[in-house]
């Protein structure tokens, strides 16, 4: 089962579900966040609500798509509230990719980015019910930097470089008692400064605080072992760079529950009502290929598991639309 959201030509928002190639409007249903908190709440199922809620008209996601009708599948009403957070170095093959960007840093001894992901090949996939090691981590932001499928990924004007990280995300709402569910997975672009990475690992924090967009749709359910799709950039109409994009547990150095155990470890993401988009790292990234995106690019992430593929242009602020320096004023 496919969960997506979308304004209809009336401009309203319908959450659509889709299983195989037919979508339909859910009766009743205000929004995937209102659904996920009745869910909880109940103790009960996505598929079971839907099919006590009852299914409408069909719609056409990608007519939607195309007309920019298209929105992230899940939002908060107060988007402080939806948290966008991630984790690296869990991909087989991730630690070389972030090696060769930080060719310069290395020494004959081990760099910390292979030191953090042979942890995790050695201790991140625990028997169930224990904890592993745990993972790199970071903040993204909130749902202030979320873009829906389609729109653009802006890159702002101090930034040395916008390029794309396709991965799998976990998507979670917390229950009125503090405990995480989780509705599914999304495709998700955990957008980056990788030229401002490169310059030194300790600026890694800030070259994360970009935009990032997610979905078109949410699998429901859990997520397959073994996923295989690509990720693709475009200028105009040509793929100037495509790899191919794995993931799922037999491709990664972590099981899902353990990224999941060391976020959700914390009593400041187990607020109830919140959101999270938790991103699960990859190993693919276009930079690490010598690729520097430029404005009117476009990214590509698909995978047949997840339905409609992500795209995002890449759109940069002009300099000359900020000041040289943010100032404070005391009050």
């Amino acid at each position: 089962m496919l969960l997506s959201q979308i304004r209809d030509k009336a401009g309203r928002l319908r959450v659509v579900v889709r299983e195989g190639s037919e979508a339909y409007a859910v009766e009743g249903a205000a929004s995937v966040y209102d659904l996920a908190r009745q869910v909880a709440a109940a103790g009960t199922q996505l598929a079971t609500r839907i099919r006590e809620l009852g299914l409408g008209e069909a719609v056409d996601l990608e007519a939607a798509y195309d007309e920019g009708r298209l929105l992230l599948p899940i939002t908060h009403p107060d988007p402080a509230h939806l948290h966008v957070t991630g984790t690296g170095l869990t991909h087989l093959g991730s630690a070389a990719t972030r090696d060769a960007m930080h060719s310069a840093e290395k020494t004959e001894n081990l760099t910390d980015s292979m030191k953090i992901f042979r942890m995790g090949v050695e201790g991140g996939k625990p028997a169930a019910g224990k904890a592993g090691v745990q993972p790199e981590w970071f903040y993204k932001g909130n749902g202030h930097v979320a873009v829906a499928p389609g729109a653009a990924l802006v890159s702002p004007e101090f930034a040395d470089d916008g390029g794309e990280e396709p991965e799998i995300a976990g998507v979670y709402i917390i229950g009125d008692d503090g405990a995480p569910f989780r509705l599914g997975f999304v495709l998700a672009n955990e957008f980056s400064d990788h030229v401002m990475e490169r310059v030194n690992y300790l600026y890694l924090a800030h070259s994360k605080l970009r935009q990032a967009s997610f979905g078109p749709e949410i699998l429901v359910g859990e997520l397959p072992a073994d996923i295989r799709g690509a990720s693709r950039v475009y200028r105009g109409s040509t793929p100037i760079w495509e790899k191919p994009f794995l993931s799922g547990e037999a491709n990664m150095s972590h099981t899902i529950a353990n990224l999941e155990h060391h976020h959700f470890k914390y009593g400041l993401f187990r607020q109830p009502g919140d959101v999270h988009v938790h991103m699960f790292g990859t190993a693919t990234l276009s930079f690490a290929d010598g690729i520097r995106a430029q404005p009117g690019d476009v990214f590509e992430i698909e995978a047949p598991d997840f339905g409609l593929p992500l795209r995002n242009p890449l759109e940069v602020t002009a300099a000359k639309d900020a000041p040289p320096v943010y100032e404070v004023t005391a009050l």
